[in-house]
């Protein structure tokens, strides 16, 4: 019973996602960062208990630090359950830190969460990225690109 389990919670794909980052921001660059998880937060996580609404990433003494990201608490946790919104701090190599680190000091330019998911090891992943803000006719213009994505699918099925 307990291999059947550990197999099914190596196989389930949890990808938690931003969607609103892709609508507001235009992506420039990537990146995968491991998160520094405390107790019963990466059950939260596997058992899809975590959301991106409202969060972004801040540099503190040259650390990366994503701020408002929720992972509710564990059902099953005891007295030593995490708090649900607190700061975590994101694992990235020196050379990622220090080139993010430079384009965030670009007038514009931000980190925000795209996704939190699980890899085939078990640990949580964030992938994160650089960002700057849409304009207002740049919002426009995706949402009339995906009208005409969906135009031309419905008229490729006829």
């Amino acid at each position: 019973m307990f291999i059947n389990q550990v197999f099914m919670h190596k196989s389930s794909n949890i990808v938690i996602k931003n969607k609103r980052a892709n609508f507001e921001y235009e992506i420039l660059d990537r990146y995968v960062a491991g998160i520094q998880l405390f107790g019963t937060e990466i059950k939260s996580i596997r058992n899809g208990k975590a959301s991106l609404v409202d969060t972004y990433c801040i540099f503190i003494n040259n650390e990366l630090w994503v701020k408002n990201m929720h992972i509710a608490p564990y059902s099953f946790g005891s007295y030593n359950n995490h708090e649900a919104r607190r700061d975590r701090k994101l694992l990235l190599t020196a050379q990622e830190l220090k080139r993010l680190q430079r384009a965030v000091k670009e007038s514009g330019n931000t980190i925000v969460p795209l996704k939190l998911f699980v890899n085939e090891r078990g640990l949580a992943k964030m992938e994160i990225a650089l960002v700057r803000g849409k304009k207002l006719y740049d919002k426009r213009q995706t949402l009339k690109e995906r009208e005409d994505k969906r135009y031309m699918e419905r008229a490729m099925k006829k």
